[in-house]
């Protein structure tokens, strides 16, 4: 096909050979296209069609508008690094059907949304590169969702992050915080593939590549840049996955098609809410609710919101009438609790997982000052029992199923606490002392906080660890502090909130907890 030519208001039949892959399939299509498209590469093609049949409503399959969105992807040779990430999908063909099914109910949107912003349609396909479209995953590092946030660069780009949410596993939140940030680095670098660099590797590594090789008369591109091996392999491992979906028959490859309409909508239900119960009020599963709304910790909305849920279409209407018929009263369940010596609301609000504020709010008190014997109206949830997911599938039900043995000792969370130092310091598992407080590992500690431990080691209070403040000396890696020390990686990075972008400098300071 060399020529497509568009006659004003008049209906036309296209072949169109998909350059992924499809059958050929013929489409009578109106257009009112007014000017001839001159000859154009097939790549230009695959994309002036697919915008016709976008506007048009004739396109069915989201696989068509991605590959008509390609900017970098093309049926050329591609050079060895690319090359060898393709070889390595074609190894394990069947991870394109594992992750196209994961990715069903989130592309829709991520698609509509580079349209929008009228970015490349390769990044569509970057969450298979960083999550495996996973939106619940953490890396080692910390990273966590769809995009990989880590929690620093998160919070820079809005992404709220506490005991009750986590707005990097937040579908749309998260969606948004990134093509922000992939904006933002293309407005630095003017090359996307510098700016996906820049993604994975920090703007800072990626401009200090390219001013190296201006001063050495060298060529500043992505592929010309001396940078991590993590980097160099993260922008051909992208470039193979589009190529791949760019020339799926080619491969013998059959990509199972994805219906070209919205899957989602999001609906403020205005106060919080049990989520089980949100779940029934949709009538959907909580296992449901919770692929489409993985930013939440616990068994409902945060306390003091937002009170956003993601809603398949096709139940929004039956959710919207259900909440409407629902009094304010009965989105949450409540429990009597009496208040007992030495409790305060802050101790009785941990214990339920609420906040002091909403206490106060739902008994009607004017200060956190309580009476003992007195009773407290608690918020509960009618679903927390029946184990709805979190982070850690399951967690937050072990609590009580952990077996408490030997000595209980309370805690009270100073600055630098962290779980493995504690769990440390008091002999137990991690995930022990977290189920033993309602908590699951990734949970963030408060100052101030107190946790209940059961210990078979008498604790003293003499620390089982040793705190040593490490100063960066010339050539130091932290593998190689590690080596010293005897620790992991990721422990180094989790005491000093360091990333895997993160570089050392003489002289700076890490602190180190170590075995005495």
């Amino acid at each position: 096909m060399k020529y497509l030519k568009a006659i004003k208001k008049t209906t036309i039949t296209v072949i169109l050979v998909m350059l992924g892959g499809c059958s050929i399939t013929s489409l009578n299509v109106k257009t009112s296209l007014v000017e001839p498209i001159k000859s154009l590469s097939p790549q230009e093609e695959a994309k002036a069609i697919t915008l016709a049949l976008t506007k048009t409503g004739s396109e069915s399959d989201i696989w068509q508008r991605i590959r008509g969105g390609f900017e970098m992807t093309s049926e050329q040779p591609l050079n060895v690094s690319t090359q060898k990430q393709l070889n390595r999908l074609l190894k394990n063909r069947e991870y394109l059907d594992i992750v196209t099914e994961r990715a069903r109910p989130y592309l829709h949107y991520i698609v509509s949304e580079l349209e929008k912003r009228n970015m490349p349609m390769e990044i569509a396909l970057l969450p298979v590169v960083e999550s495996g479209f996973k939106p619940h995953v953490y890396s080692n590092s910390g990273a966590a969702g769809l995009w990989q946030f880590m929690p620093a660069t998160g919070k820079m780009f809005g992404l709220e992050q506490n005991v009750w949410y986590d707005g990097r596993r937040n579908i749309v939140a998260s969606t948004d915080a990134a093509l922000d940030y992939l904006q933002k680095l293309y407005g630095y670098f003017e090359d996307w593939q510098l700016a996906l660099a820049a993604y994975n590797a920090g703007e800072g590594r990626v401009g200090r590549a390219i001013e190296k090789n201006k001063k050495a008369g060298k060529p500043t591109d992505f592929w010309s840049l001396e940078l991590p091996a993590e980097t160099t392999a993260y922008v051909p491992k992208l470039l193979a996955i589009s190529h791949l979906v760019l020339q799926a028959n080619h491969y013998g490859l059959t990509i199972r098609p994805i219906e070209n309409k919205p899957v989602f909508t999001v609906v403020n239900v205005g106060s919080q809410i049990d989520l089980a119960l949100a779940a029934k009020l949709a009538g959907i599963t909580t296992d449901e609710l919770y692929q489409f709304n993985p930013g939440f910790n616990y068994w409902a909305t945060q306390p003091k919101g937002p009170h956003e849920l993601v809603i398949p279409v096709e139940n929004s209407e039956k959710f919207k009438r259900n909440l409407a018929a629902l009094p304010m009263k009965d989105r949450m369940q409540w429990q009597r609790h009496k208040i007992k010596r030495g409790e305060s609301l802050s101790v009785i609000a941990l214990q339920y997982k609420t906040t002091v504020s909403v206490l106060q709010q739902t008994n009607k008190l004017r200060s956190s000052k309580i009476r003992t014997g007195r009773h407290l109206m608690i918020p509960m949830s009618a679903g927390r029992d029946r184990n709805f997911k979190s982070q850690d599938k399951f967690a937050n039900n072990r609590a009580g199923k952990k077996e408490k043995k030997g000595k209980k000792v309370i805690h009270l969370v100073t600055k630098g606490d962290t779980w493995w130092d504690l769990a440390r310091t008091y002999n137990v598992s991690i995930r022990e002392l977290a189920a033993w407080n309602g908590k699951v590992p990734k949970d963030t500690l408060s100052l101030g906080q107190k946790l209940d431990i059961w210990t078979m080691r008498a604790h003293s209070g003499e620390a089982l660890t040793k705190t040593i403040d490490y100063v960066i000396k010339r050539g130091d890696s932290l593998w190689r502090i590690s080596q010293e020390f005897k620790v992991s990686i990721a422990q180094l990075r989790e005491w000093n909130g360091l990333s895997i972008r993160s570089l050392l400098k003489p002289g700076q300071k890490l602190t180190l907890y170590v075995d005495v």
